[in-house]
């Protein structure tokens, strides 16, 4: 097992976005996606586990990813890193905040953008980005390749059982939301790896009636990119348990009749 290899999955904020800080423990690096609240309890992990944060990557710009990216840049100085077609979508994030009845995050300024085929290292850590629009014109996901997964261990941290309020993320196919705690438990040889931000879910996938949203773009990117991934790609979605990509292809009712 690869013991430098570090994985807290945190679920914050009133939605409970599924933050995920990835570190090495041997380089101290570490890369948090999807810092949406809670940047105190975010700083907690990286203060147990000596990590100093290289990046801070959101998977879009919906207020439950983004909420905490300024403060988490203030407090570390690590660049903030997101695809550029959802960059309009951050300037408002009143709008968004309006909506959902709660108060506007502060924002950050943006110089470093992501796009397809683009590759972001944190010591054993290699993602690959790729663009999977529909849940947002700049919904990306994040991909591990087994050869780069090997010895992961996986360490998530839970929150009580919450309902979860389902305005920003996915649709449900029968009517019930998946509960944002999630146990990966240790793995000797692993499997590939998605972070799949709101673009699949398990059961489900990302709402398309939202700012940016789209159908059409959506199940091309979970047809042509994610369904094109080994069927034994553990899938680390935005909200809720984590799944595969083999279970989602033969159960997931958006998926299988297409």
């Amino acid at each position: 097992m690869n013991e430098r290899r570090i994985h807290e999955i945190l679920p914050v904020g009133m939605l409970a976005c599924n933050c995920s800080i990835l570190g090495d423990a041997e380089t101290g690096e570490a890369i948090v996606i999807d810092p949406g609240d809670d940047v105190a309890r975010i700083q907690e992990i990286l203060a147990r586990h000596k990590l100093r944060v290289k990046a801070i990557v959101s998977t879009h710009t919906h207020i439950d990813h983004v909420g905490g990216l300024a403060r988490l840049h203030e407090l570390t100085g690590a660049p903030v890193f997101f695809h550029q077609a959802d960059l309009e979508m951050y300037r408002h994030l009143d709008i968004q905040a309006r909506w959902l009845g709660v108060q506007t995050p502060p924002v950050t300024k943006v110089e470093n953008f992501l796009k397809e085929g683009d590759a972001l290292d944190c010591g054993v850590w290699q993602l690959q980005v790729l663009h999977t629009p529909g849940h947002t014109e700049g919904s990306i996901s994040l991909y591990v390749p087994a050869e780069n997964a090997v010895g992961l261990a996986a360490q998530t941290l839970t929150s009580p059982s919450r309902n979860v309020p389902a305005p920003m993320h996915g649709n449900t196919a029968s009517g019930g939301t998946a509960s944002a705690n999630t146990a990966s438990g240790n793995r000797g040889a692993a499997p590939p790896i998605l972070f799949a931000g709101d673009t699949l879910f398990a059961g489900s996938i990302g709402r398309t009636d939202l700012w940016g949203g789209s159908l059409e773009e959506i199940m091309r990117s979970l047809q042509g990119k994610l369904l094109a991934l080994p069927d034994d790609t553990v899938v680390f979605p935005g909200h809720g348990p984590e799944t595969t990509i083999g279970q989602e292809r033969e159960t997931n009712p958006f998926l299988r009749s297409r």
